[in-house]
């Protein structure tokens, strides 16, 4: 039996004033995934000043980033497909559950991580060659991935299993791993990088460090006398039924995140291919931005999925009703103002992170072409995860699989052999507003179909 203190703070998520549960739910969420991606935004600005090779370098490390997001594309089969489902049981007042849920997610991050690490370090150099890197930039792809490769179970373990905090009703305790980690690689990145003349290698150790001491707090958390979901040895066998559902709910965020790699690979090697290694590092520098404004969305959301999933469970749908509005209409109006900002000033956030006067033209250029999708995309934004909050997993990964497989790779291949380099550019703001505009005719048609107790029955 879980004590008082647990079932409040489970409970509030039913019965508190909506805005002031928004607030102390997303806050710490927000905040902990804007910390987060400093891990990488740091690294960047740190590598791209480096003197008389500060070019080359954030290309090289940003090649990486085809391998580095496949990685913790399995964590994000966990955070957004486990977690949300586990918080649906806990609404269903069936604990024993979402702790099978809880411990299945620990043995597969473990199984994953063995296997990534296996394969990376056998077949990293030709993969780099073919994800976008050249003979300039793939030594510092190289240096870079062979050290981040040994703290893949770290970011699996901290990545993946720190949904399960949130989860709980316990946002705060989630952002200290966060904010443990990240404070933690901000301090080393220049002691390594500059203070010990480590260059990239440098900052690959400090951002295994960081995510090593994230990993043990969340470990030390769930392990631990004040979380109401424990890691349990019984519960880590494989259970096939749980699973199942794990896999059902999980696979659209996975496609999300997985396609992400496959996007930077054939963004690359087009811009390798008509444009060249300035044109490799632009994409470097706007994906930045992009993460940069993508934090915040995403840590109001994995805020808001666990309040709209226990409701849910509950069968509290006029609460869901709410709830969900209230998340598309933020990330909307949140993503409309960020990216009017990098469409009207380019050149301010492609001086962040390099000093090279070519490239910061290159990005004051086609920056404005590449953000302008991003105008609509925040519904998508908001409807995405709402529909996985509410065990909507197939329609999800529609939304998922549309933009990225079928919209995004195709034209990202196809327009450059009619408008060259550019073409690879456009291919981003066309998939944004196509698939928008889909995922919000899809959510105007079944969401109330979804709000139904012969829907909710179906969740498993």
């Amino acid at each position: 039996m879980a004590d008082t203190t647990t079932m409040t703070r489970e409970e509030r998520m039913a019965t508190q004033s909506i805005g002031k549960l928004m607030i102390s739910m997303t806050f710490p969420s927000i905040l902990a995934q804007i910390i987060n991606i400093l891990y990488n935004i740091i690294d960047r600005i740190y590598i791209g000043h480096m003197e008389g090779v500060g070019a080359n370098a954030l290309t090289g490390v940003g090649v990486t980033f085809c391998i580095t997001i496949f990685i913790s594309a399995f964590a994000a089969f966990i955070s957004n497909g486990a977690a949300p489902l586990a918080a649906i049981w806990l609404g269903k007042q069936d604990r024993e559950h979402a702790e099978k849920i809880l411990g299945n997610s620990v043995s597969f991050l473990l199984v994953c991580t063995a296997v990534l690490m296996i394969f990376f370090y056998l077949f990293q150099k030709p993969l780099l060659y073919m994800f976008g890197a050249s003979d300039a930039t793939i030594g510092y792809a190289m240096d870079y991935l062979s050290i981040y490769l040994l703290g893949t179970v770290f970011v699996e373990t901290a990545l993946g299993l720190n949904a399960f905090i949130i989860c709980q009703g316990q946002p705060k305790t989630a952002m200290i791993s966060v904010l443990l980690g990240a404070v933690t690689n901000i301090i080393l990145d220049p002691v390594f990088i500059f203070g010990l003349h480590l260059g990239v290698r440098g900052a690959a150790i400090a951002t295994v460090i960081s995510q090593a001491l994230s990993a043990a707090w969340v470990m030390r958390f769930l392990l631990g006398a004040k979380s109401s979901l424990k890691i349990r040895r019984r519960f880590l066998k494989f259970d096939g039924k749980i699973l199942g559902g794990i896999f059902s709910l999980g696979i659209s965020p996975f496609i999300m995140s997985a396609t992400e790699s496959f996007i930077s690979i054939v963004l690359n090697h087009g811009l390798q291919t008509y444009g060249g290694d300035l044109h490799v590092g632009s994409l470097t520098i706007m994906q930045s931005v992009m993460q940069l404004f993508a934090a915040p969305i995403s840590g109001f959301t994995q805020g808001m999925t666990p309040i709209i999933s226990y409701n849910y469970g509950a069968k509290n749908f006029d609460r869901v009703r709410a709830l969900y509005r209230r998340t598309i209409g933020i990330c909307f109006g949140f993503m409309v103002t960020a990216t009017s900002t990098t469409m009207l000033f380019p050149e301010f956030y492609a001086g962040l992170f390099t000093n090279e006067a070519e490239l910061i033209e290159l990005v004051g250029q086609v920056m404005p072409v590449f953000m302008a999708g991003m105008l609509v995309f925040g519904l998508q934004n908001g409807i995405q995860p709402s529909f996985l909050a509410m065990g909507q997993a197939k329609i999800s990964l529609f939304i998922a699989v549309l933009r990225k497989i079928i919209l995004l790779i195709p034209l990202a291949i196809i327009l450059p052999h009619f408008v060259g380099v550019m073409g690879v550019y456009y291919a981003e703001p066309v998939s944004d507003v196509l698939s928008a505009a889909t995922a919000t005719t899809l959510f105007v048609l079944n969401s109330r179909k979804i709000l139904t107790e012969e829907a909710w029955a179906k969740i498993q």
